[in-house]
């Protein structure tokens, strides 16, 4: 009997995973005030209906753990506790790295205080403002408050929907380092600044430049969403303000009749978070002689070689992966220690998913690598490398006669000629004539 409900709940469990629409997972543990959880039903019954497992705590209980004997709990873990001073014992920035390291993604919204939270930010490149600092903006003229920002969502954007509405922001904004891992999602407005969330006038500008010690914190060189991929694929995403994701920003108009962008723009951040979209993998890679299809141990010097990478991009309304050829500046490198050869590798018309290109290998032996290293932002990472020697012709794959020798043929031939009439004539001759001859004539002038 007890193998019959077990078999039960694992049908259960199965079918549970077939309603995700993540790739990577549907569980999801929601650190956050409980009294605060109906401020943001719109956000989670959003995720409830895409078929998503959410999981509550507060911020100081213990249970459900984040990690159990080093593996993870949770496909993806929403941190909307930006005021919170104390967390659980499991819930520490050493924790939440080895999330994701171990492929658990994070949705972290930051607030104006000190905490766990924004002592790990600096650790993904993070750089925020003086303690107590929210966006502040004058314009466009409004009825609330200068740190309720509308921000328009940029045309480019691949993650965000560019054809919503404007979102209503109010929080804290920062800026990014030097990490190429880190990106910016939604920028503040460049009439926006840094400063007090008291200040009320307009000297707050230059106030928030003595205090901020990093330069100026003004326009829209500071970010208020970034994301945040590790290389092994997991993703992070970092709010200013989780205001954003709240029913009363998510009901609230911009202008009269236009809803504002909100209750979009924080779908679409849980969608990339949750690696719902621009998620990306090689499927397959294959190399091997042009004219043939069986890949070789090794090749040797100027051989023309085909390279073949299959790529599928997931689609989340399908829940399945489906081959992919939208991507047009993939690049292959074919390299040992520094790259020798560098050259596009475009999708093949009529083949979808099908990337291929053919090269000729260098004249140079050694071991070589196939290596594609695709990094955009906002796009899964790609990597793969294959290694393969290269090695010389055999004694008997040379060629008979080289074209670039025939000075030397020909001077080796004219050589030989020449000995060869040299000796005929020299042989031909007869030196006992000779001496004949002379030998006669003395003796007739002696008589």
């Amino acid at each position: 009997m007890w193998s019959f409900y077990t078999f039960i709940l694992l049908i259960f469990g199965f079918v549970s995973v077939l309603d995700a629409k993540s790739s990577s997972g549907n569980s999801v543990l929601v650190i956050l005030d409980p009294a605060r959880q109906p401020d943001y039903s719109i956000f989670f019954n959003g995720l409830k209906e895409k078929g998503y497992d959410l999981t509550f705590r507060a911020p100081k209980d213990e249970a459900p753990v984040l990690i159990e004997d080093d593996i993870p709990s949770f496909a993806h873990v929403i941190l909307f506790a930006p005021d919170s001073k104390h967390f659980g014992k499991d819930v520490t920035p050493q924790a939440l790295v080895q999330l994701l390291s171990s492929q658990t993604n994070l949705l972290i919204a930051l607030g104006q205080k000190q905490n766990l939270v924004t002592s790990l930010a600096p650790e993904f490149s993070l750089i925020l403002p003086p303690p107590g600092s929210s966006l502040v903006s004058y314009f466009p003229e409004r009825k609330e408050p200068p740190t309720v920002v509308p921000i328009d969502v940029p045309s480019s954007s691949k993650i965000l929907s560019s054809s919503s509405s404007p979102v209503w922001f109010s929080g804290v904004p920062f800026a990014l380092g030097n990490n190429p891992l880190v990106f910016p999602i939604l920028s503040a407005p460049a009439e926006g600044f840094a400063a007090d969330s008291e200040g009320s006038t307009a000297d707050a500008l230059f106030d928030a430049a003595d205090k901020g010690g990093e330069g100026l914190w003004a326009g829209s060189q500071l970010a208020v969403a970034a994301g945040f991929q590790a290389l092994g694929g997991a993703r992070a995403t970092w709010v200013g303000g989780v205001e954003l994701f709240s029913d009363e920003f998510a009901k609230k108009e911009i202008s009269k009749g236009v809803k504002s962008g909100n209750q979009q723009a924080a779908a679409d951040l849980a969608a990339w978070t949750f690696q719902e979209s621009l998620v990306l993998r090689i499927d397959s890679t294959t190399h091997h002689l042009v004219g043939t299809s069986v890949p070789k141990e090794h090749y040797t010097t100027n051989d023309v070689v085909e390279y073949v990478a299959q790529i599928s991009r997931f689609n989340p309304s399908k829940d399945k992966w489906e081959p992919y050829s939208g991507l047009d500046d993939l690049q292959l490198e074919f390299t040992m220690l520094d790259p020798h050869i560098r050259t596009a590798l475009p999708p093949v018309p009529g083949s979808p998913g099908k990337y291929a290109v053919t090269f000729r290998v260098p004249d140079r032996h050694g071991v070589f690598k196939f290596v594609v290293d695709y990094k955009r932002k906002g796009w899964t990472h790609l990597q793969s490398s294959t290694t393969v020697p290269v090695v010389p012709p055999r004694h008997d794959g040379y060629p008979r006669f080289l074209s670039a020798a025939w000075p030397y043929y020909a001077g080796a031939i004219s050589t030989s000629l020449g000995f060869f009439l040299f000796s005929a004539i020299y042989l031909a001759g007869d030196p006992r004539e000779g001496n004949l001859r002379g030998l006669r004539a003395k003796s007739t002038k002696a008589q």
